[in-house]
């Protein structure tokens, strides 16, 4: 039991220890195709807090991955839509969303840079312009994150998806 411990807690580290070098996940998007102020503004529709950034493209604009890691889910979710889950460096799950379409699978390895998908409006983005919504979810919690705006005990884990690139 204590050599499994021991074999967790070094996996844990080791992924914390993998570096994260982020690309913006849509094919030449630049700063100026996303509203910086939008990660976790509120009110926002049914989720409440907008827990990403919402990049703006035509439909059909490659969608890459930001970094490498496993793909964890591929599918369509209500109010995602057609979405990407991958899973990379620090234990982190990068989530793209409203995909008009999908171009990898579950349980396949990506590379930084890599399709995964196109830009579209599916989910609750339908009747609105095309984008993808990106967050990036850490499953270690960060403590020093919580704060007491609305839903503030999800800082601890959800990122301002474009410190990564």
């Amino acid at each position: 039991m204590l050599k499994t411990i021991k074999l967790l807690a070094i996996i844990l580290v080791l992924g914390l220890c993998i570096p994260e070098r982020g690309v913006i996940p849509v094919k030449n998007a630049t700063a100026k195709d996303w509203n910086s102020q939008s990660f976790w503004f509120s009110p926002w529709g049914k989720s409440g807090v907008h827990k990403g950034v919402d990049i703006f493209a035509k439909t059909g604009t490659p969608v890459i991955a930001s970094t490498s890691g496993l793909v964890v889910y591929t599918g369509n979710i209500e109010m995602g839509g057609n979405v990407v889950a991958i899973l990379g460096p620090k234990w982190r799950i990068y989530y793209y969303a409203h995909l008009d379409s999908i171009h990898t699978h579950s349980l396949s390895w990506t590379s930084r840079g890599e399709l995964i998908g196109a830009v579209g409006s599916t989910g609750n983005a339908a009747g609105k312009p095309p984008h993808l919504h990106y967050s990036v979810l850490s499953l270690v919690p960060y403590p020093w994150r919580f704060s007491t705006e609305t839903q503030g005990w999800k800082k601890l884990f959800f990122m301002n998806p474009t410190n990564n690139f």
